[in-house]
């Protein structure tokens, strides 16, 4: 080998000796999975409480109703855009897949977001608004199983469309006043203790 390699060597062997001054404490691999833990750790679902929300804890952010919007804002959409493809007749492979689509939505709106147990632990304010979503959901689960034609498939886009928009509005307009009513009690909470 040549002078110049040799040298590079030496170096390249100087520089893996050698250990740079760190003045920082490093976090302990525990410390490390905990703050891990503690960022990205989200429950898949909250228990539902019956009686007073603590103090500066809100009881609007309950899984059930936000969820049902989401899966009729997706099951609506995805509908409207299967009549895109309605020039291809309905068994158009891009409109049963959204059918599908809109059926995997509305099953996981009744088995998963509005059981039962989750409905029960609402705020009477949401259960009635809940009841209502997951009878919509049968509904519309049942007409998307049983569409015949293109005219059905637009009937049924449709209706999803029209009661996504009443339970958004509902959804947002309960919550909304909810919120208004617990800013009152913390208002007069404070004022009376002064």
């Amino acid at each position: 080998m040549g002078k110049i390699t040799d040298e590079g060597i030496g170096f390249v062997k100087d520089l893996m000796r050698s250990k740079p001054d760190i003045d920082v404490k490093l976090p302990s691999v525990s410390e490390l999975e905990s703050k891990l833990a503690e960022i990205y750790y989200q429950p898949k679902e909250k228990p539902a409480t019956s009686g007073p929300t603590p103090k500066g804890v809100s009881d609007i952010a309950t899984g059930c109703l936000p969820c049902a919007v989401s899966h009729f804002s997706t099951s609506s959409g995805i509908l409207k855009e299967a009549l895109r493809f309605k020039n291809e007749g309905i068994t158009s492979n891009e409109i049963l897949d959204r059918i599908a689509i809109a059926l995997e939505e509305q099953n996981s709106l009744e088995r998963e977001d509005l059981t039962p147990e989750k409905i029960q632990g609402l705020p009477e304010w949401e259960k009635t608004i809940a009841n209502e979503a997951l009878s919509q959901s049968r509904r519309l689960r049942h007409r998307l199983e049983n569409v015949q034609s293109l005219e059905d498939l637009e009937q049924v886009a449709a209706d999803a469309r029209s009661y996504y928009v009443k339970l958004n509005r509902q959804w947002y307009k309960g919550r909304f006043g909810k919120l208004g009513s617990q800013k009152a009690e913390i208002i007069a909470e404070k004022t009376s203790g002064s």
